[in-house]
Parts: C-alpha cells; sequence; structure tokens
C-alpha cells in the first residue's frame, strides 16, 4: 500500500507507475561532492558533541523544547495583553509578537523530526498542536511531516511539494512576493497551472492541509481585506457603503484581530517563505547532492526577515547536512559549521539566485519537467 506521504507527492500508485521519467534519481552524487559531504557532516557533528559536552544542560533537550514554547506563548500573549490596555502601539506590538511565533516554527520543524518528546506520543502531539495553534496561518503539522520528510530525500526536485508550496523555482516577480505573502492565494493561482480533470483533487489536497485553522484563518483575513478595499473605493467615489448592523458593530474588533492575529502571522510567514524559497535551489541540481540543496544567506540586508524567522538563513543549511540538532544548537554550531561548509563548496550569499528562479546554474529553465508546470 502507498505511504501518506506518496500519495501526497505523487497521486495514485498508477499516476506513480505510469510516470516515472518525471522523477530525478537519488543520490546518483558525484564524486567530489560526495567527499564535501562527509568530510561537512564529520565537522558539524563533532562540534555538536562539543558543544553538548561543554554545556550539560542541553542534555535536558525534551525541558528545553517545552520551555522554549512556554516562553513564546507567555510572551506572545503579554504583548497582546499590553497593546489591548493601551501600553502598546501596533506598530510595536505586531513585530513583538512575529519575533515570539518564530519560535514556535522552529519547535514545529524540530518536532516532524521527533526531536522533543520522541518517547511520550501525549506530550509530542501536545507541543505539536500548541505550535499549530499559535501559527493558524499554516498547514496540519502532521500532514507536513510527510511533506517535510520528503523534502530532505529529494529537495529541489519537482517532487519537492514543500518548497514549491512557498514559491521556490519560480521567477522573482511582484506576483511571487504577493504569493509569498498569502500562501491560500498561492495554491488558488496555481491550481490554474494544474491540468483540469486534476484541479478538484488538487484543491482537496490543499483544504484537507489547511482545515481547520488556516481555513479559519484566512477566510477572516480575506473578509478583513475585502471589507477595507470596498470601503477604499467607496471613499474614493464619495459613496458610502450600507453595511448591515452586524458588520458596522464588529469593524473594531476586526481591526483589533489583525493586530493581533492577521499581521504577525503574515509578516513572520512572509519571513520564513522569502528566506527559505530562495536559500534551497531548485530544478538543476543532483538529488540528493547537499552541497547544491542549499546555500547560506547570512548577509546584512536579510537581517529584517531573518528577525521573524529566527536567523534560518544562516543555519537550516546545516540541517541539511546533519538533522538531529535542535535550531539553538543549529545556532551554536553556526561558526565552526560555517567555515567548513565554505571550504567544500557550499555557496554564500548567491545573490544571483533571484534573477535565476532558484537555479544552481544560469539557465532559469533547466532540468523542470514538464509535468512540474
Amino acid at each position: 500500500m502507498a505511504s501518506l506521504s506518496d500519495k501526497l507527492m505523487n497521486g495514485s500508485p498508477s499516476q506513480t507507475a505510469a510516470a516515472p521519467a518525471s522523477r530525478i534519481k537519488q543520490n546518483h552524487i558525484n564524486a567530489v561532492d560526495q567527499k564535501r559531504i562527509a568530510t561537512i557532516k564529520t565537522a558539524i557533528l563533532a562540534e555538536g558533541d562539543r558543544i553538548r559536552a561543554k554545556y550539560p544542560v542541553l542534555a535536558h533537550q525534551d525541558a528545553i523544547g517545552m520551555g522554549i514554547l512556554l516562553f513564546s506563548m507567555i510572551g506572545a500573549l503579554l504583548t497582546g495583553w499590553a497593546y489591548l490596555e493601551g501600553a502598546l502601539a501596533w506598530y510595536i506590538t505586531i513585530p513583538v509578537i512575529a519575533i515570539f511565533l518564530s519560535f514556535t516554527h522552529e519547535l514545529e520543524h524540530d518536532l516532524i523530526h521527533y526531536m522533543y518528546f520522541r518517547k511520550n506520543k501525549f506530550m509530542h502531539n501536545l507541543m505539536m498542536a500548541l505550535v499549530w495553534i499559535c501559527r493558524p496561518s499554516t498547514i496540519n503539522p502532521w500532514l507536513r511531516r510527510h511533506l517535510h520528510l520528503h523534502h530532505h530525500k529529494h529537495s529541489g526536485t519537482a517532487t519537492d511539494l514543500e518548497e514549491r508550496a512557498i514559491t521556490n523555482g519560480e521567477r522573482f516577480t511582484p506576483l511571487r512576493v504577493l504569493m509569498m505573502l498569502d500562501l491560500e492565494l498561492s495554491v488558488v493561482l496555481r491550481i490554474l497551472k494544474v491540468p483540469k480533470h486534476l484541479r478538484f483533487k488538487a484543491l482537496m489536497r490543499g483544504a484537507i492541509g489547511n482545515f481547520p485553522l488556516a481555513t479559519i484563518f484566512y477566510t477572516a483575513y480575506h473578509a478583513y481585506v475585502a471589507y477595507w478595499a470596498i470601503e477604499a473605493a467607496a471613499w474614493l467615489v464619495g459613496y458610502s457603503v450600507p453595511w448591515p448592523a452586524m458588520v458596522t458593530n464588529n469593524v473594531d474588533l476586526a481591526n483589533t484581530v489583525a493586530v493581533l492575529v492577521f499581521a504577525p502571522n503574515l509578516l513572520r510567514s512572509f519571513s520564513i517563505n522569502f528566506i527559505s524559497s530562495n536559500m534551497h535551489y531548485f530544478g538543476d541540481i543532483e538529488d540528493g547532492n547537499f552541497v547544491q540543496q542549499c546555500q547560506v544567506l547570512n548577509s546584512k540586508w536579510f537581517v529584517i526577515p531573518h528577525l521573524f524567522c529566527f536567523n534560518f538563513g544562516s543555519t537550516h543549511g546545516i540541517h541539511h547536512f546533519v538533522v538531529r540538532d535542535p535550531f539553538y544548537i543549529r545556532q551554536m554550531t553556526a561558526k565552526k559549521a560555517h567555515e567548513v561548509m565554505r571550504a567544500n563548496g557550499v555557496r554564500f550569499n548567491d545573490l544571483g539566485t533571484f534573477t535565476r528562479a532558484n537555479r544552481w546554474g544560469n539557465d532559469a529553465k533547466a532540468m523542470v519537467p514538464v509535468s512540474a508546470q
């Protein structure tokens, strides 16, 4: 029986068997990069072991993960309370909450790799549920696990739906920027590229992944944007829209939700989508070649988005080589890891990726199967 991840990646078993040519064979890596990968892995593992030995408290990984989660949730709640009490302006509240939410994204990623409460299913699933509630604009994390583990196996290929969903491999246009901000809109726009006979199935898969939190979030958010768009258009022509009392009586409440929920989540998600989709390469890399999968984005130009995604572009490439370390240890190993990665062919701050549609080489159309479109 096909696994759920297979179904999510490739459709039905019969469809998968019928089109093997669209898959890039895994682990056909050139000999030079095989040696480089081994060298980088060895160095990162050794540095992680050194840091764990230096700081014995890191052995309490479950407690640290839960502590960070509680800190993030309490911090976001206290920030919201301060805003409601008039102690914080909206332009301070939004980025502060977004920063706290960035911790929960990293925790979800680590949970997907079973880094916290591996042997305690209740606590593990409780943490998964809480990080999802903290970020209601995201897909079901249990379903994301299948997408993400597949991403590690086939990063940068046509079947890497996790990265492609956040626009990796697309030409950098204003539309791509909008799609990184609004992933629900991204799904709708991508449906138009799917063959007509597969569109309903694709929509259903998207609906299942977004249900219920992201569905509620984006329905409310789009209604809010539509209200103010109509109000702005009416004001320009000197017209007063006769809204029902149910709408006018709840405008202040909607504005509060926008500050406390909509804006922080959109700021955080745009930041991680922008960094992640541009630090990963797509289309013309060797399947399974960690040297080619990611670059390190740690330029000063990315300080602001990194503030809202916990320095993701600087450290996520480390994770592709060594999966075992949680996000805070990757930060601690980054200096040594970057040295060995740079010496062994990993790219740093390759800003040309923005003009090459994230291709490794210079051909923006290289190795993109027709079926991927």
